[in-house]
């Protein structure tokens, strides 16, 4: 009988070098069969205790009554581990003692200029986690809403630190997945996965609905 994955069990974590930001430790854990297994990982030196997170993610909506489809508010910022321009989701630390939505409103303001107001998050899902073989940075997912109306919102200007060299995008989300993919053959970018996704979610989505649409005619 295959045993189920509930009966690993972490045994002990090593720290084995660190940096400013980033803790590298071995892990011993036993599988579900009750051998003794190792695993290096990353693990952030920044998370705060008051949420029990690393980051926010945002999904940013830029609405405007005159628009036929809301519009997805991006980020492309070189990302040195990947030697390319990475277009991601705004997405920022969570600083102490500050909650998941000041975190998401301060990150959407100082990353792309604008003002929105959170919707909706991630909580009932629990931490996400992007890249679990790797390390155990997690996050939240805060979906903004953002009023192209809003005066503060019509001539946004990014609050960048010297550090930060971040270009603004706004893609309508109808048609999404190609947007990206022309936009990454015209400039030579690549994409956050996260974004991907959730690009490729709305494509299956429009797929159904389509579909569903064509059996009822």
């Amino acid at each position: 009988m295959k045993e189920s994955p509930y009966n690993a069990q972490l045994v002990l974590e090593q720290p084995l070098d660190q940096g400013k930001w980033i803790l590298l430790r071995k892990i011993t854990f036993n599988d579900p069969s009750g051998k003794q297994r190792e695993w290096e990982m990353a693990v952030r030196t920044t998370r705060t205790e008051t949420t029990g997170l690393d980051a926010v993610c945002i999904l940013a909506l830029l609405r405007n009554a005159e628009a036929d489809s809301p519009r997805l508010v991006l980020v492309k910022q070189f990302r040195p581990p990947c030697n390319n321009v990475v277009v991601e989701l705004p997405a920022g630390l969570i600083d102490p003692n500050e909650s998941v939505e000041t975190t998401a409103e301060r990150e959407l303001l100082e990353e792309t200029g604008y003002v929105g107001r959170v919707v909706r998050l991630s909580h009932t899902a629990g931490p996400l986690f992007s890249d679990p073989g790797l390390t155990n940075v997690n996050l939240a997912l805060v979906t903004m809403e953002i009023d192209a109306t809003d005066e503060r919102n019509i001539n946004p200007q990014p609050l960048l630190e010297d550090c930060e060299y971040i270009d603004v995008a706004a893609l309508p989300l109808k048609g999404l997945m190609k947007s990206l993919a022309q936009m990454c053959a015209a400039e030579g970018c690549v994409l956050d996965s996260r974004l991907y996704h959730f690009a490729e979610g709305l494509r299956l989505g429009e797929l159904i609905q389509r579909s569903v649409v064509e059996a009822s005619v």
